[in-house]
């Protein structure tokens, strides 16, 4: 019987590659649960893997061509499966937020990635490289207006939202950029594409102080949680830790505005900063 064929990296190399991990175990008689115990991880950690919703590393793959007997196909493919336009440390949270069917997020700082307009989105990484060129900025900012088509599909993925009174108030660019990314929030709630809830200030300490906080969930894989701080990011798939942050941000949507509070909230910023940028 021939093997598998190498993946085309112009189609959809991630979930191919899970598609054929799903075939060469079952063809093998195994379950996640066997093949994770032989690899040295969790049952789930395969599933996210024949979902697509995790990456395959080359040692791994490895390891796997080996107990499935499949010739090196693993390895060689999971290089064109891994290919990223995301920095290191974010590909692989970017590529399961893609196939997520709901995404709960707490943004400390900054208004999140999805969320941001395109002059934000040239504010902050201008920020980030302040001496880069402006081929490198173009790129980043088409790059993150990428993953904001997610929300171009009237329902999916499901986007709940807790934003820092701090991403309101911290002016990224100028006060009309500013006026413009809340305009365009608003807007997206009041279509009921997203839900927003602001954390104000008032609200105290709160479970989330460490960071920002990504929670998503998945048709047919287990519940990720990813954490990102300075230049790096971590996708935990372990359930305890999930179910911890979990209810962290249970606690942190108790704590918040409601979302009419929030949205009269984030127009009245808005309307602020307008005002200011009118200014002489």
């Amino acid at each position: 019987m021939p093997g598998p064929k190498d993946l085309d990296p112009s189609t959809s190399p991630r979930a191919l590659l899970g598609a054929e991990l799903r075939h060469a175990r079952e063809q093998a008689g195994l379950t996640q649960e066997k093949l994770g115990e032989l690899l040295f991880v969790s049952g789930s950690f395969i599933g996210q893997l024949e979902a697509g919703t995790r990456r395959m590393h080359k040692e791994m793959a490895k390891q796997i061509d080996a107990i499935l007997g499949t010739n090196g196909f693993f390895e060689r493919n999971c290089a064109a499966a891994n290919k990223s336009k995301y920095p290191d440390h974010f590909a692989e949270a970017a590529e399961a937020e893609a196939v997520a069917t709901a995404i709960r997020e707490y943004a400390p700082q900054l208004i999140p990635g999805l969320l941001q307009t395109e002059a934000y989105a040239r504010a902050v990484f201008r920020a980030y490289q302040p001496t880069a060129p402006e081929e490198v900025i173009d790129e980043l900012v088409a790059n993150r207006l990428d993953r904001t088509r997610l929300l171009d599909d009237p329902t999916k993925p499901q986007l709940w939202t807790v934003l820092d009174e701090a991403a309101l108030r911290r002016k990224v660019g100028s006060p009309a950029v500013m006026a413009e990314n809340l305009h365009h929030i608003a807007a997206m709630i009041r279509a009921h594409r997203i839900i927003v809830q602001v954390l104000p200030f008032g609200a105290g300490a709160h479970p989330a102080m460490g960071g920002a906080l990504k929670l998503m969930s998945f048709d047919d894989a287990p519940p990720l949680v990813y954490f990102e701080g300075p230049g790096t990011g971590q996708l935990e798939d372990d359930p305890a830790t999930v179910a911890h942050h979990q209810l962290a941000y249970d606690l942190l949507a108790a704590s918040a505005l409601s979302p009419e509070e929030s949205l009269a909230l984030i127009e009245s910023v808005a309307e602020d900063y307008a005002h200011e940028e009118q200014q002489p």
